[in-house]
């Protein structure tokens, strides 16, 4: 079975690609099930935050007319932050979500991408930051599915990749915080275009969330446009049984369902 659980169209701010053509490319490639997960990031440039009535009402469209030929579930990417917890959890009460991606693009509203954040900040303590973030929205924030990208700080490290190891404390307890309490990781494809040396998150993240007894994991590739659609997925599956992993995860109403990888 071949699933991309990471994708966006057209209604997230960074992406032009129509949903129907995301769909088409997938039945395409041969793709068995997708999740959409729109970007919502409260408290960026004006708040990136997908129309949800607007999104909602073509999915439900589109996922009747290919209902024969793709699997479609309706997700989101949030980007949360501490002080937009409560945005969040509104809107997760609103809809009827089938996966939510817990997502950290930004601490106190300065961008990683732009590198402000980072900006007169040792590579240590930039770092730590950002799975610190992590760590104490988990504690203050339930309704999510998978931690996205976990090491996406690598992306945005103009100083080269800081070492898993000397992250090692925060990152095993973000780690066994999300075990204790049903949640699982995703592997991000787009470690790929971003020319990372590894996989998102490493394999050595990867290697200490199995050896912990994860077992939620998805794959997805970020999808932005029609080249990224199921990248390396296949290869992501044979990755993580080396590892040791035996299945992977699709959703439905917010509950994992398990796969043979």
């Amino acid at each position: 079975m071949l699933a991309d659980y990471h994708m966006h169209t057209s209604l997230s701010n960074d992406s032009k690609y129509h949903m129907e053509d995301l769909i088409l490319k997938s039945i395409e490639l041969g793709l068995d099930e997708i999740c959409i997960t729109e970007h919502s990031d409260y408290g960026t440039m004006g708040d990136y935050v997908v129309d949800y009535e607007k999104y909602y009402q073509r999915y439900l469209q589109l996922k009747e007319v290919y209902k024969d030929q793709l699997t479609i579930k309706f997700g989101c990417e949030f980007g949360v932050q501490k002080h937009t917890i409560k945005d969040y959890q509104n809107d997760f009460k609103e809809y009827p979500f089938d996966f939510i991606i817990l997502s950290n693009h930004q601490i106190d509203d300065i961008e990683f991408w732009t590198y402000q954040y980072q900006k007169d900040k040792s590579q240590e303590m930039y770092n730590r930051g950002y799975y610190q973030a992590i760590y104490d929205v988990m504690k203050a924030f339930d309704d999510y599915s998978v931690l996205g990208h976990l090491d996406m700080i690598k992306r945005y490290d103009q100083l080269g990749v800081y070492p898993d190891e000397l992250m090692k404390d925060i990152i095993v307890d973000i780690l066994k915080y999300a075990i204790e309490h049903g949640k699982g990781i995703e592997v991000n494809t787009s470690c790929f275009r971003y020319g990372l040396n590894d996989l998102t998150p490493s394999r050595t993240i990867l290697k200490w969330y199995y050896e912990l007894g994860g077992k939620i994991i998805t794959i997805g590739s970020d999808t932005h446009e029609e080249g990224h659609v199921g990248y390396q997925i296949a290869y992501v599956k044979e990755e993580l049984k080396k590892i040791g992993f035996k299945e992977f995860c699709t959703f439905e109403k917010m509950q994992p369902i398990f796969h043979k990888l």
